[in-house]
């Protein structure tokens, strides 16, 4: 019997289950439940710097690195970077740079840019540990994700989500000691449980894929945290596609983005928590006046009727974070290729590194 390929992009989406508990073992002492990565000490300020989908892990760290330690924390696109004419320079800042190859071209140039600037800290997250990033950087963290053949960023993605919650549970650590992130780590180990039951969810993504391919106006929204997955759904749906979608902060959609929704429209939120009661009254306003199908990732809640609600249950919001991202991974993939699009290598698209 013939059995179809596989493609690279949905090899790689599984291999995501083999990849997190291998960092998880590299980077956590077995016996002491220590984290093993070295950062400076008495940390101030964070700046984290990257492109494309290592932005949006910087974005999605940004929330996590604020509540876990306090810390102020802000992310810039590379390409910005850049361009300011004054970058963060205060004392006790630590500049972290993401990059899967460790070869990309403005975040190497940004890097640059901080060590003429100033004496301050600097950090490389990469699957690279050959690279020019990897021997530039004085504190180093290497994502394990092995070689990646598709264009889109799949298990890189989450590779470096869970060194960046790592890095947040050492900033803890360091202050408040081992005891206080043990729930925390404790939820990391049953991750591989979590993205089995996001990939067996395989024939509601297929449902939501039916509907996006023939979709022409895609709104995908969220609210804090989850704003960066929307954004890093978008990004790959139209990499993979080619699809015009669009991600917004659901409470700045209100304010005027709204009316495209006058055109035949899908809407998606993204949920990593009970859905804030704002929230509730926003997509209840939309589902009124517009009427689009909409479909709920995450927690749903009994006060809003989505059309389409894929939702996994987990112990915390990190856990629930790489649910919801496998899920959108998965609805990128199915939707390319219901539109018989080669998803392994879109038109005019190559992996960005020099």
């Amino acid at each position: 019997m013939f059995t179809k390929q596989k493609t690279n992009m949905e090899l790689e989406i599984e291999e995501q289950k083999k990849i997190i508990p291998y960092i998880l073992m590299r980077y956590i002492n077995p016996e002491t439940g220590e984290i093993k990565i070295d950062l400076p000490q008495n940390i101030r300020k964070i700046v984290l710097v990257a492109s494309g989908s290592s932005y949006h892990c910087a974005r999605f760290a940004v929330d996590l690195l604020e509540k876990f330690s306090g810390i102020e924390t802000r992310a810039i696109y590379s390409s910005e970077f850049l361009l300011k004419s004054v970058i963060p320079h205060d004392e006790n800042t630590l500049y972290i740079f993401i990059t899967q190859s460790g070869e990309t071209t403005d975040t190497l140039k940004s890097l640059e840019k901080v060590k003429s600037a100033a004496n301050l800290a600097t950090l490389c997250i990469t699957n690279n540990e050959k690279s020019t990033i990897w021997n530039m950087c004085d504190y180093k963290v290497a994502c394990f994700a092995g070689e990646e053949h598709g264009i889109a960023a799949t298990k890189s993605f989450t590779a470096q989500m869970l060194c960046l919650i790592l890095i947040s549970l050492k900033l803890v650590e360091n202050v408040h000691g081992q005891e206080s992130t043990k729930t925390y780590k404790e939820s990391l180990i049953h991750l591989p449980v979590i993205i089995e039951k996001a990939l067996a969810r395989r024939p509601d993504i297929k449902s939501v894929a039916k509907i996006l391919a023939r979709e022409k106006n895609i709104i995908i929204t969220a609210d804090g945290i989850s704003y960066s997955l929307a954004k890093e759904v978008a990004l790959k749906t139209k990499e993979t596609s080619y699809k015009n979608i669009s991600a917004a902060i659901l409470g700045e959609f209100m304010h005027g983005h709204v009316a495209v929704l006058n055109n035949k429209s899908t809407l998606i939120y993204i949920a990593v928590d009970t859905i804030s009661e704002r929230s509730i009254e926003n997509l209840n306003k939309i589902k009124t006046n517009y009427n689009p199908k909409l479909i709920i990732i995450g927690p749903a809640g009994t006060s809003i009727k989505p059309d389409i609600n894929i939702y996994i249950e987990c112990e915390n919001e990190i856990q629930q974070m790489f649910a919801n991202v496998l899920i959108g991974q998965q609805i990128a993939l199915e939707t390319a290729l219901k539109l018989r699009r080669n998803v392994d290598h879109p038109k005019g698209l190559q992996k960005v590194v020099k």
